[in-house]
Order: structure tokens, then C-alpha cells, then sequence
């Protein structure tokens, strides 16, 4: 989504939704198509909206939640390794409230996470799968990539993730994505790898009209983020956003961002991008050397 005067870090809780909606939704503010999955999949939830995925995800007070039934054995192991490493992010703005999704990278809370959740944060709050509440500060975002990192304030003995090398990833393998969409942390939805290197430009192009989250209509994506994407057909919705997309060994290898919303659609059709680790580790290495 083409960065406006006043920055659309998430979906407010107050604003109504646009009539149409964006063709990239944003896991939760992306290239107008790109609605971050709360601000977050940019998808960032709304924190007002009791949508949520439209596979079987449901949360629980403590718990690690499993979507899935096919394979639920080997996908259960996976997310009881991942799920540790997975936060939830409340964040407030001038424009309201969102919610989206975050990985562990250390023990002493840094995490990662798309832009477009923390985009224009006055407050983010942070929450471990077991409830541990954190505030955190924005240590440094990337709009292009869509990459931030935060700091988790007086954390300790978190459980950091794995990070994977998305460069060997192969079309057909199986994956599994991690968040909090419409606020039902810990859930897992589980996919394959539908295509590599997918450019963002290439999704809803000829011209279509977008809609961004705070009903600002515009066709032009070249000041929106830019990175060449993961594409999957796991289920990430508003509020997946900056959560994990991880391989059958639990390894992230993907960071959820952005879904594919045609016509009037609000949620996953079986399109959505991941930024792929291996960038969003040199961008964290940027941010961190800054």
C-alpha cells in the first residue's frame, strides 16, 4: 500500500472498512492490495473483528492450538517446537488498535515482525503463547521489505526460533503458519509451497484499483513494500502478519505478510506471501548494525 502523510501502522479497531477491498491484503497494511494480517497477514487484525481463519482455528486460554488434519501428527510436533517462539502484538496508534504477530530471534526478546504492524506505533505490547504480557520498543524497520524488529522490555529465557534457509526451498513441500489471525493466538494452518521468487507486482496487476485499510484508493504499488515473496496456499489471515511460516522441521523459513483478496473476499483464498528468511535476516542484521 503506498505510504500515505500520516502512516497506516495497522487496522484500527474504529475504521470501517472500505466497500471494496484491497487485492493484496497485508497480513496488515501492504501495497494498497496489502492489508498487513492485522495490521496484520499486512495482515493485522482488526481487534474489534470476531473473524477469523476460515479453517478450523480456535483458540485456547494456554494453549497451542492445531488447525490441520492431514498429517496432524507430524504438524502437532512442529508446533509444539514452533509455537514457543511465536508472539502475538497488540499495538496502538493515532488511528486505533491492531493486532498482529511476531518471532522470537533471542532469549532476551528481540523479536521480528512486518513494518506495516508497528508502522506509526505509539504503544506495542507483546504476548508469549503461555500469556506473558511484555511492553516492547520499536528498535528499527525496513518499509520496503516490510521487515521491523522490536525489543521486548525485561524479557529473559524466551524460547528463540530456528530460522531455516529459504533458499532450498522446493515448490509442493509442505509448510505451516504460525500467528494470531483475528486474535486467536497460537494458531496453526498448515499448506504447501505454491511458488517461489513470486514478485508483490505481479499480484492484482492491469491496473486494478486498491484499496488500502483506510479507504485511500490508488493503483500505484512503487511506494508500497517491495520484496519478491514465498507464495502459499496456507491459510493466513488478518493478524498473521510478521508470524512464522516454518518447514516440517519446525525452521521459519518464511515471515507471513500479505494475502491475495479478490473481489469481496476478507479473508484467505488459498493465496498468500511470506517474505523469505533469508531476507528478512539481512534486514535484521541492517537494522541491528544501525
Amino acid at each position: 500500500m503506498p505510504q500515505p502523510a500520516q502512516p497506516p501502522a495497522a487496522l484500527a479497531g474504529p475504521q470501517k472498512r472500505p466497500g471494496r477491498l484491497a487485492a493484496l491484503v497485508g497480513a496488515t497494511a501492504l501495497a494498497a492490495a496489502l492489508l498487513g494480517g492485522g495490521a496484520g497477514a499486512a495482515i493485522v487484525g482488526l481487534t474489534g473483528d470476531s473473524s477469523a481463519s476460515s479453517t478450523t482455528a480456535s483458540s485456547a486460554a494456554t494453549g497451542q492450538t492445531i488447525s490441520n488434519t492431514t498429517g496432524s501428527a507430524d504438524v502437532s510436533t512442529v508446533a509444539a517446537k514452533v509455537v514457543p517462539s511465536v508472539v502475538q502484538v497488540n499495538v496502538t496508534t493515532g488511528r486505533g488498535s491492531a493486532i498482529g504477530s511476531g518471532v522470537i530471534l533471542t532469549a532476551d526478546g528481540r523479536i521480528l515482525t512486518n513494518a506495516h504492524v508497528v508502522q506509526g506505533a505509539q504503544t506495542v505490547t507483546v504476548t508469549t503463547s503461555d500469556g506473558k504480557k511484555y511492553q516492547a520498543r520499536v528498535v528499527g524497520s525496513d518499509t520496503k521489505s516490510d521487515i521491523a524488529v522490536l525489543q521486548a522490555q525485561g524479557a529473559s529465557g524466551l524460547t528463540a526460533a530456528t530460522l531455516g534457509d529459504s533458499s532450498k526451498l522446493a515448490v509442493g513441500q509442505q509448510v505451516i503458519a504460525i500467528g494470531s489471525p483475528g486474535g486467536l493466538q497460537n494458531t496453526v494452518t498448515t499448506g504447501i509451497v505454491s511458488a517461489l521468487n513470486r514478485p508483490l507486482s505481479d499480484v492484482g496487476g492491469d491496473g486494478e484499483q486498491r484499496n488500502s485499510p483506510f479507504s485511500q484508493q490508488t493503483s500505484n504499488v512503487t511506494s508500497g513494500p517491495s520484496y519478491t515473496a514465498i507464495q502459499t496456499d496456507a491459510s493466513i489471515n488478518q493478524g498473521n502478519s510478521g508470524g512464522a511460516l516454518v518447514d516440517s522441521q519446525g525452521r521459519v523459513i518464511g515471515i507471513n505478510s500479505a494475502i491475495y483478496s479478490p473481489g469481496g473476499s476478507s479473508g484467505s483464498v488459498g493465496i498468500g506471501f511470506a517474505i523469505p528468511i533469508n531476507d528478512a535476516k539481512k534486514i535484521v542484521d541492517q537494522i541491528g548494525n544501525g
